[in-house]
């Protein structure tokens, strides 16, 4: 019954909402997702449509966690950032590289790889596309790291972590080239480009324990599926390794929760990946979470209200009850469980 009342006033405050992309995104071309309103302020829970209950269960705590508990004390006002460019042609690749700098002052590019249905080519083409663009726009000695998303084999991510670190002059590291932590200790042992853990983490049932293997030189955490900013920080003290903050396509609602577990971190060696505020064409909030000089204030935020208004009447009738039910789905899959005491 307590279950029943808090999850009541969960939904009391739930708004779904879309957004349209600027560019084609993990097949994404509209973000959804559902703001929570509570005493603390906005959380987002945005899980994407594939993921089952019990995943949507962490991403739920997480809102919860943004609109209703405590987020940690900031060691630092802002944070670096990197820009990201999707899986597009390599021309495409490279005006998105000049832009980031020219516009943001980003000079770390985070370069999506191993897209299904193009071929290592492909890679290196935008690779070395990206290479060009940031070497001809910023005096900065040009910052390259990929993510390929799990997608490799073990003997296909040493091949093509060869080829493209070449073609990027030297890669700052990897991300994710394997699906499992045991084949990317095996592709660490055999590459000297540093290797990043990021879905093998957080998709583990215990993310903890699956930090503190010592198969990856970098660890990247994100604050919606690891069930918000606490367990976040859990997670990067626990791997003893460099911790880079991400996001998961958060609007500037949800990318706060990001910005506070980046900002609570003792260090901060590489640029988080929380500048993904370029790939919306509209956000919710008056000013957008966009890079300045490669950096992000750490605020909090709340949605603009003209803004608010047009990303709620972007949900169809029918796909607001889904996401409302989905919303209660997950609660009752383990998000009530994790943080259900917050809501009083």
């Amino acid at each position: 019954m307590l279950s029943d009342l808090r999850l009541a006033r969960v939904l009391a405050d739930a708004t779904p909402f879309a957004l349209p992309l600027a560019v084609r995104f993990r097949g994404v071309e509209v973000r959804e997702g559902v703001l929570l309103r509570g005493p603390s302020g906005w959380g987002e829970f945005a899980p994407f449509p594939e993921y089952d209950d019990v995943t949507a269960s962490r991403w739920l705590a997480c809102a919860v966690e943004a609109a209703y508990g405590q987020w940690p004390t900031a060691r630092r006002s802002s944070v670096p950032v990197n820009a990201i460019v999707p899986a597009v042609p390599a021309q495409q690749a490279a005006a998105l590289t000049y832009r980031a700098w020219v516009s943001d002052g980003c000079s770390t590019i985070k370069v999506k790889v191993a897209e299904k249905g193009q071929t290592l080519d492909d890679d290196i083409d935008r690779v070395s596309a990206v290479r060009a663009a940031l070497s001809a726009a910023s005096a900065y000695e040009p910052r390259i790291r990929i993510d390929a998303n799990g997608a490799w084999s073990v003997h296909a991510a040493v091949s093509a972590i060869r080829e493209l670190d070449q073609a990027a002059g030297g890669l700052e590291y990897v991300d994710q080239p394997c699906a499992t932590m045991t084949e990317l200790a095996a592709v660490r042992a055999r590459v000297s480009v540093p290797v990043a853990a990021d879905e093998s983490i957080r998709t583990a049932a215990d993310p903890i324990l699956a930090a503190r293997t010592g198969a990856a030189d970098i660890v990247v955490i994100k604050v919606a599926p690891l069930c918000g900013v606490t367990l976040a920080l859990e997670v990067a003290a626990a791997a003893g390794v460099p911790v880079v903050v991400s996001g998961a396509m958060d609007s500037s609602v949800g990318l706060a929760g990001g910005l506070a577990a980046a900002a609570a971190l003792e260090r901060l060696p590489y640029a988080c990946g929380l500048g993904t505020g370029a790939l919306f064409a509209e956000d919710l909030i008056a000013e957008p979470l966009r890079p300045r000089g490669g950096t992000l204030p750490v605020v909090r935020t709340e949605p603009d209200p003209a803004a608010l208004e047009r990303a709620i009447a972007r949900v169809a009738p029918a796909r607001r009850d889904w996401w409302l039910a989905r919303l209660e789905r997950a609660w009752f899959a383990g998000a009530d469980v994790l943080v259900g005491a917050l809501v009083s």
